[in-house]
């Protein structure tokens, strides 16, 4: 096995096209490529929308790749390197980093083989459902609207809109008027993006349960397991919570506490496609169902090789292709609500 000879990185920032708030108006990716000592290459990256672009970057730069070089150019090493990390925390900006790394070893491994990520890993799906996903808290009820027509115009069956105005009246005004032009047959999620406290909470989800959401996203903070919990033993709505939680031992202990019914992890925030995989097969053996957090590009490809269907959440406006980030388009298509291709070769994740 070749050993890691060196470890790239590179800062960019992608201005997004939809603002997602009025201090958030672009995304950050630190790309990585890693060379091996037989002169393979392979590319990944991590991402940060915020916060913490700098630290994830000196962190991949010099601890990680300092740590790295002449270890095998295989995933495999994740284990070894998350525990090397660890002293500085065992998720958050190391595992966001650490993912930069994972990505690009997975990436490294396909392109050996001359195939996807998907097929080393193992293709169980060639289609999967899509949802229309939108950061639109701050859009106008008309600006919501034409949103959630634009989906159905193009032919999604389920849509997610966030919610959590600090006027409960205003989320139940905008949430009745998305399910009226949904109709009865199209699926709607909504996110509260962990806006309440479990009393709000309560109040609000009874106000918003008439409208059938199909779950209830980040109700509370993440880290509120307990309050998730007692929030699921009060609720029929389900709960979606995962975008915000790092390891494999977080997601463990929301799903023993009985405070979450549909896991949502983020591939780069657990730290790449290595602990990604460990996560799923987790929720499955436990039976908590799976919905890939964002990144559409990058979580598709593994959504395809999950056993049971999963939708794909595909953020209006907000995919790297669509914002002009990327040297070349990854394949990926999604329309009528339908996620299909992907790359020929290893992730086909290259940043212009």
């Amino acid at each position: 096995m070749p050993a890691i000879a060196s470890l790239e990185t590179r800062l960019v920032e992608i201005p997004l096209r939809r603002a997602w708030g009025e201090d958030v108006r672009e995304m950050h990716v630190v790309e990585t490529v890693v060379r091996d000592t037989s002169g393979g290459a392979g590319w990944g990256f991590s991402w940060t929308p915020t916060i913490g672009a700098h630290a994830v970057e000196q962190l991949l730069a010099r601890d990680i790749a300092d740590h790295a070089r002449g270890l095998p150019a295989d995933p495999r090493i994740w284990q070894g390197v998350w525990e090397h990390l660890h002293e500085a925390g065992s998720g958050g900006i190391t595992t966001i980093a650490l993912a930069g790394l994972d990505l690009a070893l997975w990436d490294l491994a396909a392109r050996r083989q001359d195939r996807s990520v998907t097929d080393l890993i193992g293709r169980a799906h060639d289609r999967l459902p899509a949802y229309g996903s939108g950061v639109n808290l701050h859009y106008s009820a008309d600006e919501l609207a034409a949103q959630v027509r634009r989906w159905v115009d193009q032919g999604f069956d389920a849509v997610k809109i966030k919610v959590g105005s600090a006027d409960l009246a205003r989320d139940v005004d905008r949430v009745e008027a998305v399910r009226e032009i949904l109709g009865a047959g199209r699926a709607l999620m909504i996110d509260a993006n962990q806006r309440w406290d479990l009393e709000r909470a309560t109040t609000a989800i009874y106000a918003l349960s008439r409208f059938d959401p199909a779950w209830i996203e980040e109700p509370l903070r993440a880290d509120d397991i307990a309050g998730h919990a007692e929030l699921r033993r009060r609720i029929g709505v389900p709960i979606a919570l995962g975008e915000n939680r790092h390891t494999i031992y977080q997601f463990r202990d929301a799903i023993d506490a009985g405070a979450v019914d549909i896991i949502q992890p983020n591939v780069v925030r657990v730290g790449g496609i290595t602990p990604f995989l460990a996560i799923t097969e987790l929720a499955r053996e436990r039976g908590v169902r799976i919905a890939p957090h964002l990144l559409p590009e990058l979580s598709s490809q593994l959504a395809f090789c999950l056993p049971d269907e999963t939708w794909v959440e595909d953020v209006e406006d907000a995919g790297f292709f669509d914002l002009g980030a990327l040297a070349a388009p990854t394949g990926l298509d999604i329309r009528a609500g339908i996620a299909t291709g992907g790359p020929a070769r290893g992730l086909g994740i290259r940043f212009a």
